[in-house]
């Protein structure tokens, strides 16, 4: 008679005791060439992240030379008085680096990470690039004819494509953000070496930038490495710079972009709102997410689980510009996409979602979801460092103070759904939207004109 098996089972882990958490408070400084320092140690983050901020916005490039910017910073990588464009590369390979860098309407952004091991060696590359970049003839070329190349794909990209018109709709023809923020095939053609360095010797000096520093600095001189490395960097003092407001019209109305043969249409619905210096914020971000945040949202409930019509749609707000003085301002959009002979069915159906909203409000249960995905995984989202020196260089982008995210976290967790009901809809009026559509049409044109949401115009794809 054999005897039973029998099985052992280890002791169920158990969850331990919750910690608090708040969003890293960094320490501020400032190095003798004037460039301001924020660090944040952050024990057992053995990969440090880097972020500098270059006070070098869109609107300040020349007139007919629109993606100047781009291309500077894309020629940040290509060489220094030190290495050619290759060499740079491979001391950036041997240092385990990764360096990247781009420029939006706030300025131009260089990201590094690199293992904390050889951060010294990679800010001195880091300090070169800013420094004394190359900006050789050939590399400027080629960055130009790279960036024409992209252009074609991005306007047969139907979501680019309407993030392009939209801005063009919103902003009046004179502001830089109505045009494409990379510039256009006719502006970037004239790009050459002479303007990308004349765009540098103005504006790239170390007193108008910031460097956010995030990871464990155990056992490194931080501030010796800097002095040695990105202190090494001179240049000019700042000059302000005056930044007029942000001017959009909202009037609402309907643009599609034809592309005939369509299977489906892409869909951008936005206006202009306030940014992040306005008291309203905390509770456009908590109302917006009831609205389209996620896949329990509203519009999402309605359009995908119900009606079938698209696999998301999401509403959001992003920060164009950002000031204390009220001169900033944020997008505040609705985009998905959906099939072509549901696009008349699904306008109809959003639109009763914000009509709705209007008449009826948010509900608790809505609120408190909300509040829990906001609020809840921060923790996580701020795991690595690149996340948090992300968080903190947008907040020196947009003239906010160091606390800023964890007073928001603190807001959100205090905002009633009154509150967050009175902002997302203001933010979202269902008569002061410019709603653009990306489809065949020839199909949607006259379902979209029943609908009686705006004007509706018919522009080429």
């Amino acid at each position: 008679m054999t005897e039973a098996a029998t099985m052992q089972f280890h002791p169920q882990p158990q969850a331990g005791a919750a910690r608090p958490w708040a969003f890293p408070a960094p320490e501020r400084g400032v190095l003798d060439n004037g460039l301001t320092v924020l660090r944040c140690d952050r024990p057992g983050q053995q990969l440090v992240a880097v972020e500098i901020h270059l006070d070098a916005p869109l609107d300040a490039e020349p007139q007919g030379l629109d993606g100047v910017a781009t291309i500077m910073a894309r020629a940040f990588s290509e060489g220094t008085d030190k290495h050619s464009a290759e060499e740079f590369a491979a001391e950036l390979d041997r240092c385990g680096a990764t360096l990247d860098a781009h420029a939006d309407h706030p300025g131009v952004r260089v990201s590094l990470e690199v293992p904390v091991s050889r951060l010294p060696k990679a800010l001195g590359l880091l300090a070169d690039a800013l420094r004394a970049p190359a900006f050789a003839d050939s590399e400027i070329e080629r960055l130009v004819r790279n960036r024409l190349d992209e252009i074609p794909h991005e306007t047969a990209n139907p979501a680019r494509r309407a993030a392009k018109e939209l801005s063009r709709q919103l902003f009046p023809a004179s502001s830089r953000m109505s045009r494409p923020r990379q510039g256009t095939e006719e502006t970037v053609a004239a790009i050459d070496s002479a303007a990308v360095r004349a765009f540098y010797e103005k504006h790239v000096r170390p007193a108008a930038a910031t460097v956010v520093v995030v990871g464990d600095f155990t056992g490194t001189d931080l501030d010796a490495v800097l002095a040695d490395t990105l202190g090494t960097w001179t240049g000019g003092a700042a000059e302000p710079r005056p930044m007029p407001p942000v001017t959009a019209d909202d009037s609402g109305r309907v643009v599609i972009v034809d592309r005939p043969g369509a299977v489906q249409t892409q869909l951008l619905i936005g206006r202009v709102g306030p940014d992040r210096h306005d008291r309203v914020w905390a509770a456009q971000v908590l109302g917006t997410y009831c609205l389209g945040g996620t896949l329990t949202s509203r519009l999402d409930r309605v359009l995908r689980e119900e009606k079938g019509y698209t696999y998301g749609v999401r509403a959001f707000s992003q920060v164009l510009r950002s000031a204390p003085d009220g001169t900033g301002a944020a997008m505040l959009a609705i985009s998905g996409s959906v099939d072509t002979p549901n696009t008349g069915p699904a306008l109809e159906d959003l639109w009763k979602v914000l009509r709705t909203l209007a008449a009826e409000g948010l509900t608790d249960p809505e609120r408190d979801v909300a509040v829990q995905n906001l609020v809840g995984v921060a923790p996580l989202k701020y795991e690595t460092a690149a996340a948090v020196a992300a968080t903190l260089a947008d907040q020196v982008e947009q003239n906010l103070p160091d606390d800023f995210q964890a007073r928001l976290y603190r807001q959100l967790a205090e905002t009633g759904t009154v509150e967050a009901t009175a902002a997302v809809v203001n933010a979202f009026p269902d008569d002061r939207l410019v709603t653009i559509l990306v489809g065949d049409a020839a199909q949607i044109e006259e379902p979209v004109k029943a609908l009686g949401i705006g004007e509706v115009t018919v522009v080429t794809g």
